[in-house]
């Protein structure tokens, strides 16, 4: 009973900070420019920016797997991504209660002979080598932001201790998944430009060509504000890095935060897929282990 009492509060908590996250901005906002932009959106770019969100996260699913296969779980590609669509699912639609992880974790724990700790492990393992790379984009597009930017060369030094950790941490703790350095890292860096071009896209349909590399680094930076789950899919957070950050590096404020909400659109177009898989058990193929 206390630990459903707890998972109400930490619910209806995530939900109150959302809600005031938004409200926030939308009070330092003029809400009728966000919707200009919106009428006058390029469809076929939003479709594009939809794919590519859609193609992020299918590369999302493989690096994934790659570190299942990498515990004795051999799970097929394809049962893979419904796996992963209804953890973005259960996230996005059911922020309460076990979460996406956690219910990934449960089901797998329940088909394979596997601890659920070393499942953990491999959960673990990919949302680390996930943000060890975005912190490498991160920078990269930080470089070509402001030339003026104090001490811009370590730049060079910072993004090879990031690749230098991220081998040393899998070396010392995660022995298992070092033979897999190398793809996971590829993986990573590759589900990060598909989501920078999604976000790019989203500006061309706004039809806007001007200081894209400070909207895209604005962009990163507030995928790296979201890791914390203190609100609902992101919603919030990310708006008020945009607002702030917008101002911070002299752009419009209203494109960014346009071009926030509506990345946060497509990401519950792409979630909301997983309720299939939720209401359909879900049969888990399996392929042999990719060692």
């Amino acid at each position: 009973m206390a630990g459903k009492l707890k998972k109400y509060i930490l619910t209806t908590l995530k939900f109150g900070v959302t809600a005031v996250a938004l409200y926030f901005v939308f009070r330092k906002i003029n809400f009728s420019e966000i919707l200009a932009l919106y009428r006058t959106a390029d469809i076929m770019y939003l479709i594009a920016a939809l794919l590519l969100f859609a193609g992020s996260k299918v590369l999302s699913s493989l690096r994934l797997n790659l570190l299942f296969h990498r515990i004795g779980i051999p799970l097929s590609s394809a049962t893979n991504m419904k796996l992963y669509l209804i953890g973005m699912f259960y996230n996005l639609f059911l922020p309460g209660g076990i979460g996406g992880d956690g219910y990934k974790i449960y089901l797998l724990n329940r088909h394979f002979d596997v601890k659920a700790r070393k499942i953990l492990g491999a959960v673990f393992m990919d949302r680390v080598a996930g943000i060890v790379m975005l912190w490498v984009v991160a920078l990269c597009f930080l470089y070509f932001v402001d030339p003026h930017i104090p001490y811009r060369f370590l730049i060079f030094i910072a993004i090879p201790l990031l690749f230098a950790g991220l081998y040393l941490g899998m070396r010392w703790l995660f022995r298992d998944y070092l033979s897999v350095y190398l793809p996971i890292s590829i993986y990573s860096i590759g589900v990060q430009l598909m989501q920078v071009l999604c976000a790019f896209c989203i500006l061309m349909a706004f039809h806007h060509h001007e200081q894209n590399f400070s909207y895209l680094f604005l962009f990163l930076i507030s995928s790296i504000v979201t890791i914390i789950p203190i609100t609902v899919g992101g919603a919030g957070m990310r708006e008020i890095t945009f607002l702030y950050g917008a101002q911070f590096l002299g752009v419009d404020t209203h494109l960014s935060v346009a071009l926030s909400l509506m990345f946060y659109f497509i990401t519950v177009i792409v979630s909301f897929f997983g309720i299939y898989f939720v209401i359909k058990p879900l049969k888990f193929e399996k392929q042999p282990l990719n060692l």
